[in-house]
């Protein structure tokens, strides 16, 4: 582990810790790994993450006997790192002293696990929901996130080139995917960041297709939606294809969406909400008559996980957009039985003007 990865788990660690002295809480048990991997650096499968209040608070790190050699290399020194045999999560409770308020995670602790953790609370001691203290500061990406994140979009803006070298006629859809993914892991991908989209033709029309056994035939559009997963963060990046001529009303909604796209992305800046982000790019697509057949939010946060916070859809809330969100902008116009049109890019959310990850053209490019 670098030294500027210990640094950046330390500082997340003292954001944390103000977060649980800010909601009143003596501690804060983490045990999503995802979580526990943004705080400590640890990869491993097997860890949990106690953090106290304020900024000299005790840290502890747990993890199992197959990861002391792993948490050594990777957990910063300042957790004090615990090797245990049984539940982490009942180890870690058990070895608090004195009294207190301990939070812990809601949205990712089991019922069964939640029973195991009371039971093992020592007395005098408070066990309470505390879901989103982690996540919200993981909004938020640092330096050396937004180097791994743009590390990742342009391993995807290599894949697209070599996907439109390739071609696409007559190769089958998930060929197509199996390839561009085995070509990823060549390039330095840990893998993608979710299951590879290719959508030829009235397949395209499913937002969420799944690659089929079927070739790809001339003059249709294909929307390809793949994401690289880079030193464990993820990109995303959508871009709809032509295979030769097409009728005039897809080349029509493929130039609409572009233009909603366009829109979207130049109003993701500090400030506002995410559904007033949505609004904007939605209204380009309501005003062509092309409302109904754009269902699905605007776009997502992106970092650790393929879907995190924040979220631009008409139902987000009021939270502003912050510096240092990563977010994609995604609009779709699809429709039954005929085609479908995607187009997304990965963007940094500036105070001013936004930062595009993603830099594989945006024009409609036809590919044989």
């Amino acid at each position: 582990m670098s030294t500027l990865a210990w640094n950046a788990a330390v500082t997340r660690g003292d954001r944390l810790a103000a977060t649980v002295a800010e909601r009143e809480l003596d501690a804060l048990l983490v045990s999503a790994p995802v979580n526990v991997r943004y705080l400590s650096g640890y990869t491993g499968s097997n860890g949990a993450v106690v953090i106290g209040a304020g900024e000299d608070a005790e840290r502890r790190f747990y993890t199992d006997f197959r990861y002391g050699t792993q948490a050594q290399e990777e957990v910063p020194d300042r957790y004090e790192r615990e090797i245990v045999t049984g539940d982490l999560l009942e180890a870690a409770v058990r070895a608090l002293t004195g009294a207190g308020r301990l939070g812990f995670d809601d949205a990712h602790l089991s019922v069964k696990r939640h029973a195991a953790v009371l039971a093992a609370l020592p007395d005098g001691w408070e066990l309470v929901p505390a879901a989103g203290a982690v996540e919200d500061l993981r909004e938020v990406k640092d330096d050396e996130e937004l180097a791994r994140i743009g590390a990742a979009a342009a391993l995807v803006d290599e894949i697209y080139a070599w996907i439109a070298e390739r071609g696409l006629i007559g190769r089958t859809e998930r060929q197509v995917a199996i390839d561009l993914e085995h070509e990823m892991r060549l390039r330095g991908a840990e893998g993608p960041s979710f299951p590879s989209i290719v959508a030829g033709g009235a397949h395209g029309a499913l937002p969420h297709a799944v690659p089929r056994d079927v070739e790809i035939p001339p003059d249709v559009l294909v929307t390809i939606d793949i994401g690289a997963i880079v030193d464990g963060y993820c990109s995303d990046c959508t871009r709809t294809f032509a295979t030769g001529e097409l009728e005039p009303e897809a080349r029509d909604v493929y130039e609409l969406v572009l233009r909603a796209q366009r829109v979207g992305v130049a109003a993701v800046t500090a400030g506002p909400a995410g559904r007033d982000v949505d609004a904007l790019a939605r209204a380009v697509i309501e005003d062509a008559g092309y409302g109904e057949y754009f269902g699905h939010g605007l776009g997502h946060g992106v970092g650790l996980e393929i879907h995190e916070g924040p979220r631009l859809h008409k139902l987000s809330g009021e939270a502003a957009l912050r510096a240092g969100n990563v977010v994609t902008v995604e609009p779709g116009v699809y429709l039954p039985g005929r085609f479908g049109v995607r187009i997304e890019d990965l963007v940094v959310v500036g105070s001013a003007d936004p930062e595009i990850l993603s830099h594989y053209p945006l024009e409609l490019i036809t590919v044989d």
